[in-house]
């Protein structure tokens, strides 16, 4: 991981909820894959954690694309201080016919990454926004992506059907409660499915990250049999069947 500078080269209102910002990327930082993520310190102003996880949802080469929300402010030619790649880049098994990714109660932006990969492997996508993540609004999303909305009670049409149709789920939730929440989406997925096979229900963690680079251990994450994670390191996905839930 590398601290360095990088330059706002544009900004562009999506809708009235996000924006897109593109960053242009220094050498070190090119290679970064979908998954990995930047540790931004956006102002000159001090705060506890002194820096925000931005989530590039597309990369170009010497550039990446930051979904941020529409009330943050920025400019083209500002120049940020970055830690970065945080985190392993997303795991996909080797043949796929349809992936799930599944928001509740928060925004898909972590999702998102995922979405030009699949569709250029020609891997079906669906999108399905739970609870508050229904308000969100997906007109950027590519045409061929399948976007169903239902409530915060893990309900939407046709659930039977896309859960059996889904060869590989990833979900993000709310992170006031990330394991509390993960554990309603294991609970559910477990009583559509005889069997939760390892592999296949992958939750992507997003605590604070005090450092990103595994020194403070605040991004801990309990496994079976004693082992641990750290969200900053091993994450962000994590496989679900693994994971000590509550």
């Amino acid at each position: 991981m590398y601290e360095t500078q990088v330059i706002i080269q544009r900004v562009r209102g999506v809708n009235e909820q996000v924006q897109h910002v593109e960053l242009a990327l220094p050498p070190h930082l090119v290679e970064m894959l979908p998954g990995q993520t930047l540790l931004v310190r956006a102002g000159s102003g001090w705060a506890p954690y002194l820096r925000e996880q931005w989530w590039p949802v597309r990369f170009n080469g010497a550039s990446v694309l930051v979904e941020r929300p529409a009330a943050s402010a920025y400019e083209p030619g500002q120049t940020l201080d970055v830690l970065g790649p945080v985190g392993e880049p997303y795991r996909f098994r080797r043949t796929l016919r349809n992936v799930l990714l599944l928001a509740f109660d928060t925004p898909p932006t972590a999702l998102l990454p995922m979405i030009p990969l699949l569709l250029d492997n020609q891997t079906g996508v669906t999108v399905i926004l739970l609870g508050s993540a229904a308000s969100y609004r997906t007109t950027h999303l590519p045409p061929e992506v399948e976007v169903v909305r239902g409530d915060a009670d893990l309900n939407w049409p046709d659930r039977v059907m896309t859960v059996g149709l889904a060869d590989q789920v990833f979900a993000v939730v709310h992170p006031d409660d990330e394991l509390g929440r993960f554990k309603r989406l294991w609970d559910m997925f477990q009583a559509l499915r005889a069997d939760i096979p390892r592999h296949y229900l992958f939750g992507v963690f997003r605590p604070i990250l005090p450092c990103g680079a595994g020194a403070c251990q605040a991004c801990m994450i309990r496994l079976h049999q004693g082992a641990v994670a750290l969200a900053c390191k091993d994450g962000p996905a994590l496989d679900l069947a693994q994971v000590k839930l509550p």
